[in-house]
């Protein structure tokens, strides 16, 4: 059994320093690795990102994390990961890594993913210059996305994202807006790729359990969302199965 704990969307900012971290004490204990789903900031400055790095480093556990929109916001996205890697944090975007835990290989692709909506009610790349181009980085995201899974040499496999790859776990969002908060285009990647679990953040009035159409578990780990430290889901990497 591989344990995984997960969360998203913490927000940290200067005046949050250590506090995130205050919480974290137990975690090697219930984890074998721990898994950020984006967000990791307010506005995406370097101070910030400087925070999320101290926050998650030498927790006694690998960290993978991918980043979200927030972190995109002052275009200090670069600089922010290679803070966070320069404390051991692993940080992906198209393409993946494989952890050794006690119960097996873990591979783990990520992406922050984008938007583009669900089936029967999703953009196409028609129309204006702008929404095709809207379109094309989805859609092109979820390709690199999809080639990192297959990748992975593991014994169970993992996709890490900000965007949602179901609608399910949007669940109490805008309807509206769904096509602002994932893609049906990552669920795809997870199905063919044959992973076992894919975590998520970016809906904070979601729901935490979803699942996509190939029948591969999705947890939606925002902190609004989990209203817990981080959320704990267990593979079993012989039956292929996970539960929180």
């Amino acid at each position: 059994m591989i344990r995984i704990a997960a969360v998203g969307d913490v927000h940290l900012d200067e005046d949050m320093r250590g506090q995130y971290r205050a919480q974290l004490g137990n975690l090697s204990d219930d984890a074998d690795v721990l898994l950020l789903a984006g967000d990791l900031t307010k506005h995406g400055t370097v101070a910030e990102g400087r925070v999320v790095a101290e926050e998650f480093r030498d927790l006694g556990v690998p960290v993978v994390a991918v980043l979200g929109n927030h972190d995109y916001q002052s275009d200090a996205q670069d600089k922010m990961a290679e803070l966070m890697r320069a404390e051991g944090i692993s940080v992906l975007e198209g393409d993946g890594v494989t952890v050794d835990c006690p119960g097996g290989r873990l591979g783990i692709a990520g992406t922050k993913g984008f938007g583009g909506g669900f089936a029967g009610k999703c953009a196409t790349e028609f129309g204006e210059p702008e929404l095709k181009d809207f379109v094309r980085h989805g859609r092109e995201i979820a390709e690199r996305f999809g080639e990192a899974l297959h990748g992975l040499d593991s014994d169970t496999k993992v996709g890490l994202m900000h965007y949602s790859p179901v609608k399910e776990t949007l669940v109490g969002e805008p309807p509206e807006i769904f096509m602002l908060l994932g893609s049906y285009l990552l669920a795809e990647a997870l199905d063919d790729a044959g992973a076992s679990l894919g975590v998520h953040g970016h809906a904070h009035a979601g729901v935490e359990c979803g699942l996509t159409p190939g029948g591969v578990r999705v947890r939606n780990v925002a902190l609004p969302v989990l209203r817990r430290t981080y959320g704990l889901y267990h593979l079993d990497t012989a039956a292929d199965s996970s539960a929180a």
